[in-house]
């Protein structure tokens, strides 16, 4: 027919394009010596004129980082494996070596170690390329990612092994200054400077959002049942809001200065609140009613936070005069001061595991890790920030720690490891010039034994 003659003069006329062997550039097999076909005389080259012989399609191979990760996931298969196969209190006692790194375990492993929950070695630090104050960090439940939100209004995500940059969010133009998680685990709740309160969904997509303050919400504590939570701000009041509809059913009024922090027992209908106002500074709320229970005349400065242990019996409040108090609420009384903080306490947080163990961190930009049952800190880092520390969130696991500071970085804290080399003095984790040597363990011989068995029985 005419149509085919047509195409076979087409196809005699044109003649086939020179095929070469040459490296394809922008092939991600390029450095292992992988090859591919391209056109001869189509591309650029290095040199920039198209045409040149060495074809370029412009992706350039990105030269290999060395990145440090913590990776839980052995340790909590160890875990797994004692359960099934290790008999009763059978623990395996770590000795000063590296060779007991795979002996370690999280925190859950060993309910009786209470020094897992001591995470004083700075293992990496994060910031922002727009550098700004950190105001509130949170860990998604799965632990896979750390939330940050600066002052900017912007959400940062790092991951949570490597504590690499994922991505970045903007939420609005006002500063995100608290964040929170339902106990199911779906929704994420933030207020920012506006007084605007938003829920977030864990793809981190922004579903609903209410003004419910007329100024800074300072923090937002969710109810056991999930249907209601408390949320504080300057404008010095506890509102009661109904989580499904997003709407305010009461505030609580008796505070004469801003509210800085509350929290809603873990079990019970008890909201306890911490202010600025030196008379009133802490007080026990009944949210159903929209009463003042009971104040507290604890502190005689700012009250900046405020925590339930997750027993409900102890309650943390922490304060500007430096101090940091444990109240039974069994007795309404004071049963231990925490001193040791040079300015004033700003954020307290237990620790997942163990329920007498938490940390704090004040103006200076300190880290105190405490014991409920003792007034001496179990460890202390005096240079852990350069400046006032806004927040910090355990690990759901235990095993490390995220601070957040007025000084733009947001610091990830582990556990040391068997051997590390700990230095006398106080803080030298934040420099990184500790735990990086080990003993000499090459002629180390077992005690009682010489001659030939020693020499045997030597560590090497």
């Amino acid at each position: 027919s005419a149509s085919a003659a047509t195409s076979l003069l087409v196809r005699l006329a044109v003649p086939p394009l020179a095929m070469d062997r040459r490296p394809n550039v922008g092939s991600d097999v390029f450095g292992g010596g992988g090859y591919g076909y391209r056109p001869a005389g189509r591309g650029r080259g290095r040199g920039g004129a198209p045409g040149d012989e060495l074809g370029f399609d412009g992706k350039r191979v990105r030269k290999a980082v060395k990145r440090l990760t913590v990776d839980y996931h052995s340790s909590v298969i160890r875990l797994r494996e004692q359960r099934l196969f290790a008999k009763p209190r059978e623990t395996t006692h770590l000795q000063p070596h590296p060779s007991y790194y795979p002996h370690m375990v999280v925190p859950l492993g060993n309910p009786g170690a209470v020094a897992d929950a001591v995470t004083t070695k700075m293992f990496h630090y994060v910031m922002n390329k727009d550098r700004r104050p950190v105001f509130c960090c949170k860990w998604t439940p799965d632990g896979k990612r750390l939330i940050t939100a600066v002052s900017s209004g912007e959400f940062t995500l790092w991951n949570g092994h490597t504590f690499n940059f994922e991505t970045i969010l903007q939420t609005n133009s006002k500063a995100v200054r608290t964040m929170t998680w339902t106990h199911s685990q779906t929704f994420m709740l933030s207020g920012d400077d506006s007084g605007l309160i938003s829920y977030w969904q864990s793809n981190m997509a922004n579903v609903a959002g209410a003004p419910i303050h007329q100024n800074v919400v300072r923090q937002i504590s969710i109810a056991p049942s999930d249907q209601k939570f408390a949320s504080c701000s300057d404008d010095s009041t506890v509102r009661i809001v109904d989580f499904l509809r997003l709407e305010e059913e009461s505030a609580l009024k008796g505070h004469g200065a801003e509210v800085r922090s509350v929290d809603w027992h873990p079990t019970k209908g008890l909201v306890a609140s911490g202010s600025k106002d030196g008379q009133q500074p802490v007080k026990l709320w009944d949210p159903k009613s929209g009463k003042s229970l009971r104040t507290l005349h604890c502190h005689k400065n700012c009250v900046n936070d405020v925590k339930w242990s997750k027993n409900g019996n102890w309650l943390l409040t922490a304060s500007r005069d430096s101090l940091v108090k444990a109240i039974d609420i069994r007795t309404m009384k004071e049963f231990q001061i925490f001193r040791g903080h040079k300015k004033g306490a700003f954020v307290v947080s237990w620790h997942p595991t163990f329920e007498s163990v938490f940390v704090s961190g004040d103006q200076a930009g300190a880290l105190y890790f405490w014991d409920i049952t003792q007034e001496k800190e179990l460890a202390s880092m005096e240079t852990a920030h350069d400046q006032a520390v806004w927040t910090m969130d355990w690990h759901p696991l235990g095993h490390l720690l995220a601070s957040g500071s007025n000084d733009h970085t947001t610091k990830f804290w582990t556990r040391n490891r068997p051997g590390d080399d700990l230095l006398a003095e106080k803080g030298a984790a934040a420099s990184g010039d500790s735990y990086h040597s080990y003993p000499d363990y090459s002629t180390a011989t077992i005690p009682g034994m010489s001659g030939d068995y020693a020499e045997h029985y030597s560590y090497q």
